[in-house]
């Protein structure tokens, strides 16, 4: 069986997250009426008929063939260079950058689309995308007039791309580590010298420059994370008048041969005493960048539900057309999908992709209202769940799919391995899972003393309470579940806040954070039920709700008592 190069963007599900889920027309509220959730639903279908016609037909072309070195030059596979070009033409970077930036400014939900389709239908495309949006974000937030000028606004129109620039070979997750020098020059410029890895899309031919945001220490700076500088170093010098010039003191050494994501070219970078131009405040480096890799790891949750999505998809066209034996007490002729256990692990995939992408809807909406509604703690508290929760989530998922299709999974052939290799490094890049649950431990949780979590229980308790109205059994049920879990919930807390800042409280800091969104994703179910008791149609989101309840739901006692345990020793 041949991998296909088929995709379907979830309009439907995005529709319903839009303007039904969250008890109102959330694109309304977020743009001040000036765009809908039918707008939205638009915009959404009109990003998934350019992802399936143009990105998903490159997916196959780009595991196989992957990036290439030549004479110093990255080259991608035939078609991705088109496809960059036409999705910088179509106005999908302009889009989703900020109004302050020169972009339109699209809302955080309909972002949240756009992510997940980009990613399901070519992940390894979506990250060029990915990190160019986040250094929008950055320089928009941090740079000078000059370099808005020259630099963000080309980011934004598309006509160039952006790379983050943090890790080398002796500094990974210690940033006080780096040692990349930044030498002052007399006409204002800086020098670089350093050695980068890791580094997503540094090179590549789709675009006419490329702009590193790098980190580098500057001499006589303070050790540590404090002496770090931020710096903007193009791929190829800019004229005063925009022109493209020489090529800048940037080269790459060499591409990394990865177990996924083929197509994303990840680059050893060396820079030789590259001109540089300083971005924000000396030694006040890591705000900068933290704005790009904040980007970056809510766009970490985006990924994960694309490619579990894509993998789904093809676990359903799979097992709707394999016929292998009777199935118990269906018809002969009745496909694999209808095995009680091969239909569980569908059901798994699909309740689980639902939890992740209303999260995700719901931590961009929080961000969109962090400033005038004070939602601003939530949303910070979701970045570190949605990017590791999601990503953990899109493991399982995408192995369910590769179990779904037998021994054929385990063939190249038909496509379904890549979903699983490509998934694998998003728990790791953009900060670990340990990481996530380190940040989400140390400054959303211990800091406050749980205050924001408990906010966060508190409106799933008054979702519980509306549930429980609705007097219907599967609205009942998932009231009890949910009640049930908040309980377990609130427990692990106060067993956390009991450790303090201790060994006992990191080492189940991963634990904490799958349980929170595990209990997220329930709260999206009860969501999406009270929302059928309104009159959004049904389809299967009662069922729905009902088996997230009873398979994933119930982990978060188990997680509770894993939390209470602390550190074994």
């Amino acid at each position: 069986m041949a991998a296909s190069s088929e995709y379907t963007a979830p309009v439907a599900d995005y529709a319903f997250l839009t303007g039904e889920a969250f008890g109102l027309d959330i694109v309304s509220r977020a743009t001040g009426g000036e765009l809908t959730a039918a707008d939205a639903a638009e915009i959404i279908a009109g990003a998934g008929e350019f992802a399936s016609s143009v990105l998903a037909p490159l997916l196959r072309v780009g595991d196989e063939e992957g990036a290439r070195l030549e004479d110093g030059q990255v080259r991608l596979p035939a078609g991705y260079a088109e496809a960059y070009r036409a999705f910088a033409e179509a106005g999908w970077i302009t889009a989703e950058a900020p109004v302050s930036a020169g972009g339109d400014g699209l809302p955080g939900a309909i972002r949240a689309g756009l992510g997940e389709i980009w990613n399901g239908s070519n992940a390894a495309f979506a990250l060029c995308w990915l990190l160019t949006a986040g250094q929008i974000h950055a320089l928009d937030a941090v740079a000078s007039d000059d370099l808005r000028e020259t630099y963000l606004t080309r980011l934004v129109s598309g006509e160039w791309t952006g790379t983050m620039n943090l890790t080398e070979p002796d500094a990974g997750t210690d940033l006080g580590a780096i040692r990349t020098v930044a030498t002052p020059r007399e006409d204002g410029t800086w020098g670089l010298r350093g050695q980068k890895i890791f580094i997503t899309w540094g090179d590549h031919d789709v675009a006419d420059n490329i702009v590193h945001l790098v980190l580098a220490r500057t001499p006589d700076a303070p050790e540590g994370a404090k002496g770090l500088s931020l710096f903007v170093v193009p791929k190829f010098l800019v004229g005063a008048d925009g022109t493209i010039g020489d090529r800048n003191g940037v080269e790459t050494v060499a591409i990394e041969h990865k177990l996924g994501i083929h197509a994303s070219p990840t680059c050893v970078l060396s820079f030789e005493d590259a001109t540089g131009y300083l971005v924000g405040e000396l030694h006040g480096g890591l705000a900068g960048m933290f704005v790009m890799m904040n980007s970056a790891r809510s766009g970490m949750g985006f990924q994960a539900t694309g490619i579990a999505e894509r993998a789904y998809q093809q676990a359903v066209a799979y097992t709707g057309q394999r016929l292998q034996g009777r199935v118990m007490d269906r018809p002969a002729g009745t496909p694999i999908a209808e095995h009680p256990d091969v239909r569980r692990l569908l059901q798994s995939m699909a309740t689980r992709i639902f939890a992740m992408r209303a999260v995700g809807v719901y931590a961009a909406d929080l961000f969109d209202r962090s400033e005038t509604a004070g939602a601003g703690g939530l949303a910070e508290l979701f970045v570190p769940i949605l990017k590791a929760w999601a990503t953990e989530e899109a493991q399982l998922i995408t192995s369910d799919a590769i179990q779904v299709h037998g021994g054929m999974g385990f063939i190249e052939e038909t496509g379904i391995a890549q979903h699983y290799r490509d998934i694998r490094i998003t728990t790791i890049y953009e900060g670990t899972t340990a990481i996530q649950a380190n940040d989400l431990i140390g400054r959303k949780v211990l800091r406050n003393e749980g205050a924001t979590v408990e906010e966060l229980l508190t409106q799933i308790t008054a979702t519980v309470d509306e549930l429980r109205a609705v007097g219907e059994p599967v609205a009942t049920r998932t009231a009890d579940r949910l009640e049930r879990a908040v309980a377990a919930a609130r427990q692990a807390t106060a067993s956390l806040l009991s450790f303090g800042a201790s060994r006992d409280a990191y080492a189940v800091g991963v634990p904490y954070l799958l349980l929170l969104g595990t209990l997220a994703g329930g709260w999206m179910h009860g969501l999406a039920v009270l929302a059928v008791s309104r009159g959004a149609e049904a389809g299967d989101r009662l069922s729905s709700a009902d088996f997230y309840g009873a398979h994933h739901l119930v982990r978060v006692h188990a997680l509770a008592e894993t939390v209470a345990a602390g550190e074994i020793a």
